[in-house]
């Protein structure tokens, strides 16, 4: 396989005892107080773990932190430059998505322009949360509802398009858009040359799919991954509330100690537009320097390298 480049979303650094403190509440206070330690520790880990590239995500490690450190996606495209690093991508979600499709295409396209300035080529869209099944009144994830989400995301991928950023929407567990019957129905129902697709391996196998299959299935459409292992799947049936992501972390697992089959993985994603690109992930992890040397080095051993 070709040479590639190691990333890493930078959720993986988000464990209370990574930074010396008691809860994730605790890590959100620093990137108030003190955004230039989140930004020099991760880096920091980033250099002595051997990666090279980053998907920025929700506070602290986001683009508000970011602007608050540096001053300018061009100032952080320096420091990372500087340390030999480089952003690949940002995951955005907006915070109403019964927002006007027009307006969801401005915040986006806001996000996607710092992303540009930055470096990055690619927005990692998050798309709305189940409701608890069974919860009244019951929200069905039905063709109504998924042309209704297309649509907006039609405006989100052409707004991001015309400033040179990929949309990707993203496979979260629990979410509109993680059961194989999901993916295949909202991929189907959006134009591939404005969305495309960001699989997530861990949530897919949460979700009861096949990350495999259903890459195969769609892997035209795929931009960007994100590489992370579970241990199987997680019940359709949870309680889905304020606490459902911190509940999935108790399924991952540390890359190769999980279900994915990354030899068929890795094969998979040598022939899509994103191979170049590792983009791992471990979800709040305590160590993460050591377990992403350890990831680079099960995958060194499948050829992935």
């Amino acid at each position: 396989m070709p040479t590639k480049t190691f990333g890493v979303d930078l959720v993986t650094f988000y464990h209370p005892g990574f930074w010396g403190v008691d809860t994730e509440a605790d890590i959100q206070r620093i990137g108030r107080v003190d955004p230039d330690r989140i930004w020099a520790t991760i880096m920091d880990a980033l250099v002595a773990a051997g990666v090279s590239a980053m998907e920025v995500t929700f506070a602290p490690a986001d683009v508000e932190t970011a602007i608050r450190a540096f001053g300018s996606a061009k100032e952080f495209k320096a420091e990372l430059a500087r340390r030999g690093l480089r952003l690949a991508s940002g995951f955005w979600s907006p915070d109403d998505w019964n927002a006007g499709a027009a307006a969801l295409a401005d915040q986006a396209a806001a996000h996607a322009s710092f992303l540009l300035d930055a470096g990055a080529d690619t927005i990692v869209v998050g798309l709305p949360m189940r409701e608890t099944t069974d919860a009244l009144p019951a929200r069905f994830i039905d063709l109504m509802f998924a042309q209704r989400l297309a649509d907006q995301l039609h405006y989100i991928g052409d707004a991001t398009r015309r400033l040179g950023v990929t949309a990707a929407i993203h496979t979260e567990a629990h979410s509109v858009f993680c059961q194989p019957r999901d993916i295949d129905l909202l991929l189907s129902l959006t134009d591939p040359n404005y969305v495309w697709f960001c699989p997530d391996t861990a949530h897919i196998t949460l979700s009861g799919g096949d990350p495999i299959a259903i890459g195969a299935r769609h892997r035209e459409r795929i931009a960007i991954a994100h590489w992370k292992d579970a241990s199987g799947p997680m019940s359709k049936d949870i309680v889905i509330d304020a606490s459902i992501h911190e509940r999935h972390r108790e399924y991952m697992r540390p890359l190769g100690s999980g279900t994915v089959d990354w030899a068929a993985w890795a094969q998979l994603m040598s022939s899509t537009r994103g191979s170049d690109l590792v983009l791992l992930e471990l979800d709040a992890c305590e160590n993460p320097v050591a377990e992403l040397q350890a990831a680079i080095a099960h995958l060194g051993t499948l050829g992935v390298e």
